[in-house]
């Protein structure tokens, strides 16, 4: 055995205690911003900022994992990739890609081509989504690497008293539902000149993200509302619809609603009284624009108006509650879902599949160069009790 071969060895073990020692600090760390959240339906600034530090030494100890034990890659392959991934970009120079030949920097080329973009792009393009997208930023949101994230659903637990010395007999459980959320594929195709791709001042990886998050944003805003779940999220009024008299799992409970009667403020109290008190602490108004216009002219029985504008930068309100404008819930009419409310953070779930794929084509549209950008995305309703309906 090479000496080198040996301090190879030596180095990949500590690495990989290394890993397993962030990862560790990783895990204790999201577990209590996950008690945070559902203890107060909101997660703690500090522990998000360590989250993210542990992100990035995540990422930096898989490069340096993954990396050939021939000594191909200096110590500064973190730049040495960040180049290879503009060259790539700019000019359309793989070979950076395949001499680094690395996973985290490509997963290589799939049936429709294409390299798996480095992180950073992959959490920027996430950022700008969380941005645009209003319920990307009321819901939960979950990143995977499986085509399918799944979650188990405990829906109910037996408990009974017993004295110090009785017997304890078993207790009736209603068992476990396994909810499903595959992830289908958003692509878009935004174009750039050569003059822009040569301009050295120009961040293209910025601009990249920049154009697909309009075309993302737009199509993952009606699925998260209306999807079918067929190569897409499943919106949470695709789900069935009953009167919440009738509610069982798996449904959206609902009550009804007819602004035209005396009553209507009565009606958005029943739809607030309607979820169990656990998921009213956060609860939150959606409706589009055009609905919140119509409840902003609804008062009380003493004149006063029932919605409060935003101050602040505070969120509007109705009855205390937030409001979150979501275009694509449906307008007022006789059969339609126009109003929802609930804790939606605990009630529908986005699962992001990491990594977005980038296929560089200087071909199909001459003189401009087109980048065909993919990424997956699934979601759906994880809690059928959080959300609630008024059908007009």
């Amino acid at each position: 055995m090479t000496k080198e071969t040996k301090m190879a060895g030596t180095d990949m073990k500590s690495v990989a205690a290394d890993m397993m020692a962030a990862f560790e600090a990783y895990k204790q760390a999201n577990d209590a911003r996950l008690s945070e959240i559902e203890a107060k339906g909101t997660s703690d600034a500090l522990l998000d900022d360590k989250l993210k530090k542990l992100d990035r030494r995540l990422d930096q100890l898989s490069l340096k994992a993954a990396r050939p034990t021939d000594g191909a890659l200096p110590d500064d392959s973190h730049e040495e990739r960040s180049q290879a991934w503009s060259r790539y970009l700019r000019s359309g120079d793989e070979s950076g890609l395949a001499r680094l030949d690395v996973k985290s920097l490509s997963a290589g080329i799939d049936e429709q081509g294409g390299y798996t973009a480095p992180p950073e792009l992959d959490r920027m393009i996430e950022a700008r989504l969380m941005q645009a997208s209003p319920m990307r930023q009321i819901a939960s949101v979950r990143q995977t690497s499986a085509g399918v994230y799944r979650k188990p659903v405990s829906l109910g637990i037996g408990a009974a008293w017993a004295g110090e010395t009785d017997a304890r007999p078993e207790t009736t459980t209603a068992g476990l539902s396994l909810l499903e959320f595959p992830a289908g594929e958003l692509y878009a195709m935004p174009a750039a000149t050569q003059t822009l791709l040569n301009d050295s001042y120009a961040d293209v990886d910025e601009w990249l993200a920049d154009e697909v998050e309009a075309a993302f944003s737009i199509q993952e805003s009606a699925a998260f509302v209306t999807g079918d779940g067929s190569g897409k999220p499943r919106g949470f009024l695709d789900y069935t619809i009953v009167a919440e008299a009738s509610h069982a799992w798996g449904q959206i409970g609902s009550v009804a609603g007819d602004f035209a009667l005396d009553d209507a403020g009565d009606q958005l109290i029943d739809l607030i009284q309607t979820p169990k008190s656990q998921f009213r602490v956060n609860g939150r108004f959606v409706m589009n624009r055009r609905t919140v216009a119509a409840v902003r002219k609804l008062k009380d029985g003493d004149g006063r108006y029932l919605w409060r504008p935003g101050m602040n930068g505070e969120a509007q309100t109705i009855f205390g509650y937030p409001v979150t404008e979501l275009e694509d819930m449906p307008d007022i009419g006789t059969g339609n879902a126009a109003i929802a409310f609930g804790d939606f953070r605990r009630g529908y779930l986005i699962a992001d599949r990491q990594g977005a794929r980038v296929l560089r084509d200087p071909y199909s549209a001459k003189p401009y160069v087109l980048f065909y950008t993919t990424k997956r995305v699934g979601g759906g309703v994880q809690n059928f009790d959080a959300i609630k309906a008024m059908v007009f």
